[in-house]
């Protein structure tokens, strides 16, 4: 049955811009509880409006009706937001009080928070796995905010997977770690897969035994509470296959590499402020 004390805590959302990430939110919020008059969205495309409309029943309107909604969350691209800006800088609605969520990387909340002087400003940063629940959503807090706007923000990101408490100067850390982390995962499991293949076992085989590793490594990891360096020196026997590997991967640099492609992805992030 659903969860009728989310419609409570969640009395009026708004979403600008309701991509991908933003709609893996609302389908989650409305199988809770969520009604679909209580959301009103926006979208670019004609055919994504009517899509948006047809598939959830919500309010598919203009940014600015949609700015009068008690929560609301900005998800546009953050190279978008300059319109945004423009568009809803001379509005009553932006002035309005209320609270804003923003999921766009690089926009710091002074910013936000001259377009929307009255309303308490949160950040969040998940991850693409929260289109499936099981997503890492970093939440920075308005200093103003009370225990209850933050329980009810987390209530609403908590859809997605799970939410971390961080201050807004990690942010940028943040989107390059956990933001664009799954893409520098993805690779590496292509690699191993294409790796499967090499040696001679069937694509299907090798994806079932890649994926079936890794998740079983992380929930490893996490239930026992161990180290990395601890499981791989359980794993590592002398004069091992796993030695073998690893003394490859050593050569190669490859932990070098992954922490200067972080470091690089940081970077970049800063770099949209």
């Amino acid at each position: 049955m659903p969860n009728n004390s989310v419609v409570l805590r969640v009395p009026v959302l708004g979403i600008i811009g309701c991509g991908r990430m933003a709609e893996a939110m609302l389908s989650r919020l409305l199988v809770d509880g969520l009604l679909p008059e209580q959301v009103w969205v926006s979208a670019r495309s004609p055919q994504r409006q009517q899509y948006l409309a047809e598939t959830y029943g919500v309010k598919v309107t203009t940014n600015q009706e949609v700015a009068t909604a008690e929560i609301l969350l900005l998800a546009v691209k953050p190279q978008a937001f300059a319109d945004i800006e423009v568009e809803l800088a001379d509005a009553e609605v932006a002035r309005r009080a209320g609270i804003v969520v923003s999921i766009m990387a690089g926009i710091y909340s002074g910013r936000l928070r001259q377009l929307f002087p009255q309303r308490l400003i949160f950040r969040a940063m998940p991850n693409t796995p929260a289109q499936v629940g099981a997503g890492v959503i970093a939440l920075a807090s308005d200093s103003a905010a009370g225990e209850l706007e933050i329980e009810k923000i987390k209530s609403l990101l908590g859809v997605l997977g799970r939410v971390v408490a961080v201050s807004e100067g990690q942010m940028d850390a943040v989107t390059a770690l956990s933001g664009s982390g799954p893409a520098f995962i993805a690779l590496i499991v292509e690699a191993l897969c294409d790796a499967g293949v090499a040696v001679g076992l069937s694509r299907s085989l090798t994806q079932e035994l890649v994926y079936g590793t890794i998740a079983g490594t992380v929930q490893l990891l996490n239930e026992r509470a161990l180290h990395p360096a601890q499981l791989k020196d359980a794993v590592t026997s002398p004069a091992g296959t796993t030695i073998a590997g690893l003394e490859v991967l050593e050569a190669a640099g490859v932990r070098g590499t992954l922490m200067q492609t972080v470091k690089a992805a940081y970077e970049r992030a800063q770099a949209l402020n």
